[in-house]
């Protein structure tokens, strides 16, 4: 390991621990269940069931129902949930963390938020830290159930109204994952801290 690669994961260390200082002594959270919710309607769906489809592309429970409710194959859902993204830690981190970077996750904040609080103050951190905790475990690379494991909430809310709002702008979400993934990171992707 040269001396770059040492500094690279020392500064990523800090900057997880940094993230984590406010949860000191408390144990670690993760999300359990994700919620679904439109207006009073609210169902949960285990992280296991999510994670059980990514693993083996075997939809079960209420997971199951809304798949096959919404026309969609578990086998592509499993390939949206395995699609990783890839992004350099340190870089990601600062990203997140200047006006750009807040205005993004605060629009994303308005889809996905702690099931005790959608305000801004509590899921533009939760967010942040799924991210680059997620980024940390997966040595760089991070997918939709990493996220989940990250998430520092038991239960991780999805706004339904507001996330079709995002999908009908788009194709598909495959297409929408695609294009976060690909196209506008190309740049950080290859970019050096």
């Amino acid at each position: 390991m040269t001396s770059a690669d040492r500094r690279r994961r020392c500064v990523a260390a800090v900057a997880a621990m940094g993230l984590g200082l406010g949860t000191l002594g408390t144990p670690a959270i993760a999300a359990e269940d994700v919620a679904l919710v439109s207006g009073a309607f609210r169902r949960s769906i285990p992280v296991k069931d999510i994670e059980h489809l990514a693993n083996t592309g075997e939809a079960v429970g209420l997971l199951k129902n809304l798949l096959d409710f919404s026309g969609q194959t578990p086998e592509d859902f499993s390939e949206l949930l395995n699609k990783e993204i890839t992004l350099p830690l340190v870089l990601t981190s600062r990203l997140i963390n200047t006006r750009i970077g807040e205005a993004i996750i605060r629009r994303v904040a308005k889809i996905l938020y702690p099931i005790s609080s959608d305000k801004a103050s509590v899921s533009v951190p939760a967010i942040r830290a799924g991210v680059i905790n997620g980024l940390h475990a997966g040595d760089g690379s991070l997918n939709a159930v990493g996220f989940l494991k990250a998430y520092p909430n038991r239960t991780l809310a999805i706004n339904v109204p507001a996330l079709t709002a995002v999908i009908e702008k788009g194709e598909s979400i495959a297409g929408l994952v695609n294009f976060f993934s690909d196209s506008p990171l190309d740049g950080l992707k290859e970019s050096q801290p």
